[in-house]
Parts: structure tokens; sequence; C-alpha cells
């Protein structure tokens, strides 16, 4: 691809050294996705999109916000408008996310899937909405066509425990060569405040076959879906919570907390804490058992703008960093865990990137020998999954711990379109390796080993680390 276009082959690679890095050491290697928000319905019924705005742009809030934020009505985004000018309005956005990755996103993506390597504006808006309509009509741009298309080896969605995961039992039947997984996700088990719980709990005991008249109960339904889910293929879990929870408690102090709750009377924040840091505790020592990689996503505030929760749900673009204390809290509680020796591996994602060096120190007191990288800190993620983001990171855990055990990038998303993240973490990657050694700082004599550890970053840690 000639140079003269802004996608091109050494795109974000400054010198020789990176692009070496990258060409001959990451690029060919297959993705391992191993926390996405992919549909598995999708997947398992080879669903294919009618037009661009239904594969990239519908359930995107990255792009939601950027249009809100231009002006954008509402209608043209989440609204009645029809999908071609819902496509349009974000053609027009488009020029206006200059230095927002989104940018970098909208232009990797159309020429990765789709061969496009013209500026999406209003000029061409039109001219790529064909082109893309033309190819989204063929079989390869099915769900399945989508995920072959970026080497994808392995992709791990994300279900709650009373999932039944009959897409996954069809997709570990079909013939697809991409292998499908699923993580655990239990925060609605454990958030005892939230609207809704007590009618939460009934599904559980349902499913699970548990009265749930006691905290007993409820880890009993716990553990039996996390039999269900291991028996499934399932390997690891995922909690998306603002901090971890650790409080004192007793069980009988949690047993009456359960059922104060359960007989829809008001829990105080105290009460709802200490029920937290127990159900917690519970989970993550099971994980230990069935020898999960347990992952915590920590540090956003959520739903911040109220009015349009109520109108429009969650996951819809009104979440933000928060700036929640995380020190003490998640040291005792990996300190509790390991103290029984029952931490199972364990990745810890950061949002706010004033806790960086608090995590990637934090990991370190945990690594104990037994497994490479047993304590991971994450890569950038949802606010930080930009060059600036993942730059800050990398250097944080290069600083205090050893970068060549890093498991690396996953996509995070919702859309079958957000894979091209994986290159585009790849080549800040080997920029960052590659302007060190053209300075002097990493030595060109050790070049094969380099591309060795970026190789490893790009695919072979996360291969070893995975028990799938």
């Amino acid at each position: 691809m000639s140079s003269t276009k802004f996608i091109h082959d050494n795109f974000l690679l400054e010198n020789q050294y990176a692009e070496e890095l990258y060409h001959n050491y990451s690029k060919s290697q297959p993705i391992i996705d191993y926390h996405n928000h992919l549909p598995p319905q999708f997947i398992a019924e080879d669903r294919a999109f009618s037009n661009m705005t239904e594969v990239w742009i519908n359930g995107d809030h990255y792009k939601w916000r950027a249009m809100r934020t231009l002006g954008v009505n509402e209608d043209f985004i989440t609204g009645k408008a029809s999908d071609k000018d819902k496509f349009l309005k974000w053609a027009k956005t488009v020029p206006y996310t200059m230095r927002n990755p989104l940018y970098h996103w909208t232009h990797l993506e159309l020429a990765r899937y789709f061969g496009i390597y013209d500026l999406l504006n209003e000029k061409s808006a039109e001219s790529i909405w064909e082109q893309t309509q033309e190819k989204l009509n063929k079989k390869d741009y099915s769900c399945r066509g989508l995920l072959k298309k970026v080497n994808a080896e392995l992709v791990c969605t994300t279900e709650d425990p009373t999932d039944s995961l009959k897409y996954h039992q069809q997709l570990a039947k079909s013939d697809f060569s991409v292998k499908v997984s699923t993580a655990f996700r239990p925060d609605k088990a454990i958030l005892i405040s939230n609207d809704g719980y007590n009618d939460y709990m009934d599904t559980l005991g349902k499913v699970s076959g548990m009265a749930m008249d006691s905290f007993q109960d409820l880890c009993g339904a716990l553990k039996n879906r996390i039999e269900y889910f291991h028996t499934n293929g399932c390997r690891l879990c995922d909690h998306g919570i603002d901090q971890i929870y650790f409080e004192d408690y007793t069980e009988s102090e949690v047993n009456a907390i359960f059922k104060k709750k359960r007989q829809n009377k008001a829990i105080t924040n105290e009460e709802a804490l200490k029920f937290q840091s127990a159900v917690l505790v519970f989970l993550c020592e099971t994980y230990h058992e069935y020898g999960w990689v347990q992952q915590f996503h920590l540090g956003a505030l959520r739903n911040n703008n109220a009015r349009m929760h109520r109108i429009l749900g969650p996951d819809t673009g009104w979440d933000s960093i928060g700036d929640f204390t995380q020190a003490q809290k998640l040291s005792a509680f990996l300190n509790a865990l390991d103290g029984k020796d029952k931490l199972t591996k364990t990745i810890i994602y950061n949002l706010n990137p004033a806790d960086n060096e608090v995590m990637a120190t934090m990991i370190g007191n945990f690594n104990d020998g037994s497994v490479k990288g047993k304590v991971q800190f994450g890569s950038g993620w949802w606010f930080l999954d930009q060059k600036d983001g993942m730059t800050k990171q990398l250097n944080a855990l290069s600083n205090m711990g050893l970068i060549s055990c890093f498991v690396g990038m996953l996509t995070d998303s919702r859309s079958f379109l957000s894979f091209p993240r994986h290159e585009y973490f790849r080549r800040i990657l080997c920029n960052l390796l590659g302007d060190e050694i053209k300075r002097g700082e990493l030595p060109k004599e050790e070049m094969e080993w380099i591309g060795k550890m970026v190789a490893d970053i790009s695919y072979f840690n996360a291969k070893e680390y995975f028990d799938f």
C-alpha cells in the first residue's frame, strides 16, 4: 500500500527498528481476544449485517459520545432516523474526532475489513456507504467471516451466571475454526444495593435450583453456576466494579444482611460493603479451586447522567473515570486470598491513569514465582485504550515490573469491527521499543530477543496464561 495513504504499512512506526519488530514478529501473530462483549448468539447464528450502521455504529457508545459532543441530535444516534442517515451523521463527525482514538480506529477498520483507504468525511460518505454495502452482502462478511478476516484464534465473551450458554454449546459442536469461550460475570449477585436485586436472586435461584433464603444458598447457587460454566469450557471470570471490597465481616452478619434484603428492607452502606466483601471472597476462593483466571476492571464511575440513564439505560455513553481509593483494600483483599494460598491467576485493569503506578507495583507483591506473570497489570481499557493511555500503561509496567511477561491486548468491545485495536496496540508497542533501540536505550544487537518479547506480548504469553 502506498505510503501516501493515511493508513499504510508503516502507520505509527517511526523508524526501521519499529518496522522490523512489527512486520517480522508481531503482525502475523493470531489474536487471542480474552475479554469482549460480543453477543454469542450472533456468532452461533453467523448473523449477517444489512449495513454499516448495524455493524459499526449501533451499540458503540464511543461514537455516540463524540456525536453528541458535536451537537448531533439523538434521533441520529440511538433514535428513529434511518440507518443511512445515522451513518452520514457519523461520517460528518469523523473529521472532528482528530486526536481522539476514534479517528485512527475508524480508518484502520475501513482499511482492514473493507480495503477502503479513503478518509471518511461528508464528501466520501456516500461512496463509502455504497462500497461497504456491496461487501456486507457477501457471505464472508457475516459474524464468523469478520472474525476470520483478522486471524482470530480465540474470542471470549462475557456472560451472567444465569445464562444458559446455549449459543456457546452450539458453537462448541460447530465446525467454526475460531474458538469461542465465555467469562463468568457475577456482579449482579454481588451488588446488593442495586435496584432489582431480589428479582435477580429469584432468577438465580430458579436456574441453580436453590431456595435463596440464606447467604449459604447464594454461595451454593454461585458455585453451581461456576461448575456449569466450567463444564461448558469457561476458564475465567470478570468483575466490573468501581473498587475492590474488603471489609471485616462474620458469616452470621452477612447472613442477616442477606435475609434483610430478601425481606425488602433497606440496607445501609456499611452492610452492603460487608456483604459485597463476603461474596467477592467466596467467589475468588472458588475461582482458585477451579483454576480460573480472575479479572477486575476497576475505576469506572457509571451512569453519571441520571436523566439520560432513565431514558436510554446503561452502557449508552454516560460513564467516566472515577477517583476511587484503590490501594489499601486491594492489598488487603489479595493478601487475604494469598494467605490461604487461594489466590488464582489475576488480571487487574485500571481506569484512572493516576493509579497506574499503584497497580504496577501492587501486582509485584503477589507474584510468588509459582506462575509466570501470575498477577497482571491489564492493558489500558475503555478511556485508556488509546495511544497515550496504552503507552503510559506499558511504561508503568516496564518501570516497575516485567513487560516481557505481559499478556497483551484485548478489545473489551461489543463490535465485530473492533479487532484492529490489537493491531493498533501492537504498532504502539513496536514503535515504543523501536524508538528506544534507535536512541540506544535498548541494544540493537539483541533484536532477535526483543522481537521474541514482542511476539510473546502479542500472542504467546496469553496462549500460555489462559487454559482453554
